[in-house]
């Protein structure tokens, strides 16, 4: 069926159904299923990326105030390491994956053949605008789909170098990216697509998932939810306190797997929260919000959300805010109502809640009693406490020891569970994500049996038993 613009596309003026037709169209040569096409295409990108290394980390700089290390970290490097991956395990992800076939269909063989779906909408977020928008898309193209990409319009200085650059390296008759806001995203969701991955916040998902209903379109919904974070009593503190200052206050917190709250037995919550301060001072100095490697705010509107949180709770650590860059402290909160905003939204900024509990058991309660996270996190030097927590409580990802690394691996597939979302990537996760598995058995005239057709007997009935 043609596409067709919604009404509320169609006041504002607004229509991407000539866009997304162009692409079918080229999608309809077959172009796109070359792996030759694939491969050169991916080498395309990982150029843009090198090539225009310096223009990226000020475009990022700018936008969030992402210091140099932790733009190549968390964005560019990530990407080049995902190009590589793609590239040397794509000749073995296109294959046909043989299954057993069995006695009554034989002679014969079964496989699912991996197949693009076709023209895919990717829909990035503002708190990694590269690597969210570019990551998707990589599966896509490694998948053979073409696609339509769309940053977030929050990180003005990197969606604008994206729409750019991607013409100037890619195969613009197989991608285009479209800027703008919420009548650009509405327009664009208004078409028919083959799929459509969005990262970004619950209620946009919501909007997304309905959109796409009207199409029976498949979506990927990578969102994210109040990612938790158990430290037993019994752990290396100091490594404990690195790693969990490190995955909270990268990009000052606007991390949608950042440790949301922190966990921890009654009477312990002081220990852990001197180890915390002492190492934000470590890795921030005393004066964070003057440190080069600590990140802004990406608006005014987003601070101002943060510094509401700050009512009624008890600040122990940070609090403070540079409202002309924009940005806050790192920020810690001891024991806030479990009814307050800053527990019953996530947080999504560099305010650490501390949450006491009288036993891991009742942290556990606490967690299973509220929506699904997109992540979880435990400490604990004991193997046993950490396997009852993995065991007890339900999660996208799960990380002991540490926060974050799980997406260091292309093996791991990311996303979430519930409403920290549906669907997964990286790796082959992310090509089987833009792929379509296509059944395939193929059969010989050999051995054609006779009680398979009509008419039936006794006999025939006793053979086909033998086969059930």
């Amino acid at each position: 069926m043609p596409n067709r613009p919604s009404l509320h596309a169609v006041e504002s003026g607004i229509c991407f159904v000539d866009t997304v037709e162009k692409l079918t169209t080229s999608y309809t040569t077959g172009k796109t299923r070359s792996l030759d096409w694939r491969k050169t295409q991916l080498l395309a990108l990982k150029r843009l990326l090198e090539e225009n290394q310096h223009d990226l980390l000020k475009a990022l700089k700018k936008d969030l105030g992402k210091c140099e290390t932790e733009a190549m970290v968390a964005e560019l490097g990530f990407l080049l390491s995902d190009i590589k991956h793609t590239l040397k395990h794509l000749d073995k992800w296109v294959r046909p994956r043989s299954v057993s076939t069995p006695m009554v269909a034989w002679p014969g063989k079964s496989f699912q053949q991996p197949e693009p779906l076709g023209t895919v909408l990717i829909i990035g977020a503002w708190n990694y605008p590269l690597q969210l928008l570019l990551a998707p898309y990589i599966a896509a193209i490694a998948a053979g789909n073409c696609a339509v990409l769309k940053p977030s319009e929050l990180a003005v200085e990197t969606s604008s170098l994206i729409a750019t650059l991607i013409p100037q390296y890619m195969d613009t008759s197989c991608v285009q990216v479209i800027e703008g806001g919420k009548e650009e995203s509405t327009a664009l969701l208004a078409c028919r697509w083959d799929h459509i991955f969005y990262t970004g916040g619950e209620a946009v998902g919501k909007i997304v998932m309905a959109a796409a209903a009207r199409h029976l379109t498949p979506v990927t919904l990578e969102l994210g939810g109040k990612s938790p974070c158990f430290v037993d009593k019994n752990t290396n503190l100091a490594v404990t306190a690195r790693r969990l200052v490190w995955g909270k206050w990268m990009n000052a917190g606007q991390t949608c797997i950042a440790p949301d709250y922190v966990i921890v037995e009654k009477g312990y919550e002081q220990t852990l929260i001197e180890a915390i301060k002492q190492e934000i001072n470590n890795q921030y100095g005393e004066a964070p919000l003057a440190s080069r490697d600590y990140g802004n705010i990406i608006n005014q509107r987003h601070l101002k959300r943060l510094e509401s949180y700050m009512d009624n709770v008890n600040v122990v650590f940070g609090g403070e805010v540079d409202e002309a860059r924009p940005a806050m402290a790192p920020t810690i909160v001891l024991e806030p109502s479990h009814e307050s905003p800053i527990m019953k939204e996530e947080i999504f900024g560099p305010i650490l809640p501390i949450i006491t509990v009288n036993n891991m058991d009742e942290g556990i309660k606490f967690v299973n009693d509220r929506p699904k996270p997109l992540a979880l996190y435990a400490f604990s030097d004991k193997d046993d406490v950490l396997d009852h927590i993995i065991q007890r409580t339900s999660s996208g990802s799960v990380c002991t020891n540490d926060t974050m690394m799980f997406m260091t691996n292309p093996e791991l597939p990311f996303g979430g569970v519930g409403n920290s979302g549906m669907g997964s990537y990286h790796g082959r996760a992310g090509f089987d994500t833009f792929s379509h598995l296509k059944t395939v058995m193929k059969r010989s005239f050999a051995l054609d049996v006779f009680f398979r057709y009509a008419p039936f007997s006794k006999l025939k009935l006793s053979i086909l038993k033998r086969f059930l």
